[in-house]
């Protein structure tokens, strides 16, 4: 078999498990590199303000080793955050026919990367788009600097259409580019007899005061600026001042516009907070909701996984023009809507023209659609790229 060596920070849920089915396809010789040891077991996320340990496994079904990170500030917050002066020995060590990173820009990474080119394939994969992209000299500059970086490349994984023109913009070529789709398991958040995840949903939605005719659009993710969820919770009452029926907004999170949207939702019955939940809870959470709403502004709203998980879990989208996943999985009219992430009157119209019968035989369409966006396909890839 020939043997990958992968590099990336540390087990998410979004990774682990095509780790795991890599490996147990047996094409491939997989091992896994984690570079922030600190994280071994839990992540500090510095956005949400809280440490975050998931509940489900992401460490089974695949070889791994944490690389000692030295960092006096570890975290993928700066460049310096992941410092692993062992790496590339182990790698070496190791001696894979090619070696896969996942982000270029942390210390380690890079190193990698630079090291390895000319000895074994440097493969690559992120998900950065052109989207929050403004004309002018810095541009040009970045432009110019990406063009070296993603010289030490020779293939890169692409996640999507806006990723793919990210990577042709800095110099890689169409031969050097593989689509290998960003995905979750849809498997884990499709219902079944045996998990009942849309009875539990009944049940928690009347916990919440909510009747089966509540049309509850739902925003579930960090409560930061480039998410827009002020923006979102703004275009709600706006809505709701000129319906009969008014819509609810159920949000969920945590974040640094916590106190600003507790104030900005005081005494507006229609407006519901719940804490973050993890991730056992989250096929049942997305369920909550008629529609999932992911208004972001960015900048670095790559994809949105999130809009993969709620159409796995049966429920429409509203997406943002600026949400990276857009152009390629929200059809309009169809699974979903896309509105322009300035626009709230847009916004306004979309929620003018939702009905529940209409959600739900949306939300039948976006599973089967987002059903083909799979771990199988990522691991396919990789395996062909040999």
């Amino acid at each position: 078999m020939k043997k990958l060596a992968i590099i990336t920070t540390h087990p998410i849920q979004y990774y682990a498990p095509w780790f795991k089915l890599l490996a147990e396809r047996q094409i491939i010789d997989v091992k896994v590199f984690y570079t922030w040891s600190q994280a071994a077991e839990k992540v500090k996320d510095k956005t949400f303000g809280k440490t975050i340990k998931w509940d489900i496994p992401l460490l089974e079904g695949y070889t791994y080793e944490f690389v000692n990170n030295v960092s006096e500030d570890p975290g993928t917050h700066h460049k310096n955050g992941i410092d692993c002066p062992e790496l590339n020995d182990k790698i070496t060590d190791w001696n894979p026919d090619a070696v896969l990173i996942f982000g270029w820009y942390l210390k380690s990474h890079l190193s990698a990367m630079t090291y390895f080119k000319g000895k074994i394939p440097v493969w690559f994969r992120g998900d950065s788009t052109l989207l929050d992209d403004t004309p002018g000299i810095k541009q040009i500059l970045r432009k110019y600097y990406l063009t070296y970086i993603y010289w030490y490349i020779d293939k890169a994984f692409y996640v999507g259409s806006q990723n793919k023109k990210y990577f042709k913009s800095v110099g890689l070529k169409e031969n050097q580019l593989i689509l290998a789709p960003h995905a979750i398991d849809n498997e884990r958040f499709n219902d079944s007899e045996n998990k009942n995840y849309e009875a539990l949903a009944v049940a928690w939605r009347k916990e919440l005061g909510y009747t089966p005719n509540d049309l509850v659009v739902l925003f579930a993710g960090k409560f930061e600026s480039k998410k827009q969820p002020d923006f979102l919770l703004q275009a709600i009452q706006k809505a709701n001042k000129n319906r009969e029926t008014p819509l609810n907004l159920l949000m969920v999170g945590h974040g640094p516009l916590e106190n600003e949207l507790l104030t900005l939702a005081e005494n507006d019955s229609n407006i519901k907070f719940i804490p973050f939940q993890n991730q056992s809870k989250m096929p049942i959470l997305y369920r909550l909701g008629n529609v999932f709403c992911l208004p972001s502004k960015g900048p670095g709203e790559t994809w949105g996984l999130a809009v993969n998980e709620a159409m796995a879990s049966t429920r429409p989208v509203i997406v943002s023009t600026k949400v990276g996943c857009a152009s390629d999985i929200v059809q309009t009219g169809k699974n979903g809507f896309t509105f322009n992430y300035q626009d709230d009157l847009a916004l306004i119209d979309i929620f003018n023209t939702l009905s529940i019968d209409k959600l739900k035989t949306m939300g039948d369409t976006a599973e089967q659609n987002i059903n083909k966006w799979n771990f199988k396909a990522i691991v396919e890839a990789l395996e062909q790229a040999f």
